[in-house]
């Protein structure tokens, strides 16, 4: 929805909102805010609000850390779990420096620099994201388990799907934010669920998938319950990922049907998968950032791993869903998941495919039958394969990807030297 400065005044005072937070995110996808009251709501619009992000993972500098947060008119939305009186909203914003120089470490700005780049070309995308979670209890003391008091498998209902009343809340919530809910079900893992909201503008996308993460997560904790993301924190039971669809139009039109190719894609949509395909394993410290993602990606044939595209394969890494029009027409990037960032996920795979579609490059070496390269299955194989990768790393910047590189390097070191519960069980009386 667009709104102006008098639009966001306006419904302020008449739905009595007394907090509004200005929201940002971290280069690692973390959702970062201050909550300002109505007496300096002029102040953030006027973009003034100045804060400190020495401590804000990316955007720390050795010359200036005092920042500003401009929002983004278009993201008002008032919080719906909140109390209706003295109401809570908030703007998502962009962060510039004190010159005035939007931030080179803001994920949003990487995205927003190229969506521009597509634009120029004639190129606008849209994205349609599936975001699946966990419900697990909570202790006594309100500190989170893994354990489910449910049993329901895929797509059941009713008495198996204990989830439903706390799905069917944040579908409520989601909706009294602007969302366009398609689904919501039960999926394949005990306590596992999917909401699926429609696509919008690759931009649109991401901050929703930052909003829904939120929704998800504060409609849950009223129930009593964790929501997480985590690709797989449960060993033996299927992981949670994030499907990313992406749909192309130049100039207006799109430009990835072609009724006469078996799978319905245009050449030009062969050229764009080829893209990602061909960056997929140095893009994967972003689509999949962190030591569990690659406990997921390590789950068998049904899990996407392999470099490839395939129709009904479960084990490629890009499939082309079944569609037989322009209106659905799209390629699905199925290994990501929701600890990504979403602004650094979208920009790399849209920046791929169109690098794909700039070199016209050929997408027959990838067909499931012919390839059988992998993804890296740890994250110390991401981030060499990150470090191999020039393309990717241009595309997020050198701050970002120095981020990535020394924060992540920590991580799988630690890991590397993390005695677990497996290797006690295995060796201890050995």
């Amino acid at each position: 929805m667009k709104y102006t400065r008098e639009d966001i005044e306006r419904i302020v005072d008449e739905e009595d909102i007394e907090f509004i937070r200005l929201q940002f995110t971290d280069i690692f996808g973390k959702l970062k805010n201050v909550a300002i009251t109505r007496a300096n709501l002029e102040k953030a619009l006027d973009n003034r609000f100045l804060f400190d992000g020495t401590y804000v993972d990316g955007f720390d500098s050795n010359e200036e850390n005092e920042m500003f947060l401009v929002p983004d008119l278009d993201t008002f939305n008032i919080f719906p779990w909140r109390p209706q009186h003295g109401k809570v909203a908030r703007l998502i914003c962009d962060v510039k420096t004190t010159d005035g120089k939007l931030l080179e470490g803001s994920p949003r700005q990487v995205l927003k620099r190229v969506i521009e780049d597509a634009a120029k070309q004639g190129y606008t995308c849209d994205v349609g994201p599936e975001c699946e979670f966990f419900l697990f209890q909570t202790d006594d003391m309100g500190r989170p388990t893994t354990e489910s008091a449910e049993d329901g498998g895929y797509m059941d209902l009713g008495h198996s799907d204990r989830g439903e009343n706390v799905r069917r809340d944040m579908v409520f919530a989601l909706e009294d934010m602007g969302f366009d809910i398609e689904s919501s079900y039960h999926e394949k893992g005990r306590g596992q669920h999917e909401i699926d909201f429609k696509y919008k503008d690759a931009l649109g996308a991401a901050d929703d998938i930052m909003t829904f993460k939120l929704a998800v997560k504060n409609i849950a904790k009223k129930h009593g319950l964790l929501a997480t993301f985590m690709p797989k924190p449960v060993q033996g039971v299927v992981g949670s990922g994030m499907h990313i669809n992406l749909s192309l139009r130049k100039d207006g039109d799109d430009i990835f049907y072609d009724e006469s190719d078996p799978n319905g894609l245009s050449s030009i949509g062969y050229s764009f998968m080829a893209g990602i395909l061909d960056h997929v394993k140095g893009m994967a410290l972003i689509t999949n950032p962190t030591v569990n993602s690659y406990k997921r990606l390590a789950g068998g044939n049904y899990v996407p791993h392999y470099v490839s595209y395939a129709t009904k394969g479960k084990g490629s890494v890009v499939r082309v869903p079944y569609f037989k029009s322009s209106d659905n027409a799209r390629v699905e990037l199925k290994s990501a998941d929701c600890l990504c960032n979403p602004y650094l996920a979208i920009a790399v795979l849209l920046a791929a495919g169109l690098d794909g579609i700039n070199r016209g490059a050929d997408c027959t070496r990838y067909m499931a039958d012919k390839a059988f390269d992998e993804l890296p299955m740890t994250l110390a194989d991401a981030i060499r394969e990150f470090q191999k990768d020039e393309f990717v790393r241009e595309i997020v910047g050198d701050t970002i990807s120095n981020g990535y590189i020394i924060q992540k390097s920590i991580e799988a070191d630690e890991f590397r030297r993390y005695v677990s519960q497996w290797e006690l069980d295995m060796y201890l009386t050995r």
